[in-house]
């Protein structure tokens, strides 16, 4: 019998889907695929931000990944796929119905090697660089050491490097980056894959559709 998320669309209730540009996009197109939806590679391949599925019933916003939760939080996008970084970050009021397990990968605690096995000073600030300032002023919060933020949107490897800070705190896949930048990790803050958003309205307003969405994506799993 043929399945597919495209030959159960009943309702022709148009949805929009935030997808996360770069690391998480291929393995999310790949899922969706699986699961009867298919975008073609001409409009992959075009530099439009905006394209549709080859039955034209789904439409794509590709947006930088922390921007994801945005636009399906203030529904520009119906359902959206991000990792659990940018949530865990980003906090958005969203629902989060499925862990898709693709983009798996950890927020750490990184250093220079030459650290390794010092124990936080509680009386002097750590200097810690990062683009996840939410995570890590919790993280370090929790556990009483006070720390001095830096932010930084990107590179943050070279910051210990340079003397800019004294730990990082960054998401890692496979730690290639930190090993040849002379850093290791030191602690696993949180561990991370990418998760299916919805809108809270779109939820409710179109629920067969999204309902229909989640279905399709927990069989291709």
């Amino acid at each position: 019998m043929e399945t597919g998320f495209n030959l159960i669309y009943e309702e022709r209730e148009r949805l929009m889907i935030a997808l996360a540009k770069g690391r998480l996009q291929n393995d999310s197109l790949a899922l969706l695929e699986k699961a009867g939806i298919v975008v073609s590679e001409e409009a992959l391949q075009s530099r439009r931000l905006l394209i549709s599925d080859e039955t034209g019933t789904i439409d794509f916003i590709l947006v930088k990944p922390v921007d994801v939760p945005t636009y399906v939080e203030y529904g520009i996008a119906d359902v959206g796929i991000c990792g659990r970084d940018v949530l865990l970050e980003s906090q958005p009021d969203v629902h989060q119905p499925i862990n898709l397990k693709i983009g798996a990968c950890r927020i750490v605690v990184a250093g220079p090697v030459a650290a390794r096995g010092k124990q936080y000073n509680k009386l002097s600030t750590l200097r810690v660089a990062t683009k996840y300032p939410r995570i890590t002023a919790q993280y370090f919060q929790e556990r009483g050491v006070p720390i001095e933020l830096i932010y930084l949107s990107g590179s943050v490897e070279i910051a210990p490097v340079l003397g800019l800070s004294d730990r990082i705190v960054d998401l890692v896949e496979t730690g290639r980056t930190l090993r040849e930048n002379g850093l290791e990790v030191f602690e696993v803050v949180a561990e991370s894959t990418a998760r299916l958003i919805v809108n809270r309205a779109s939820y409710h307003l179109k629920r067969a559709t999204v309902s229909k969405l989640i279905s399709s994506l927990e069989r291709a799993l």
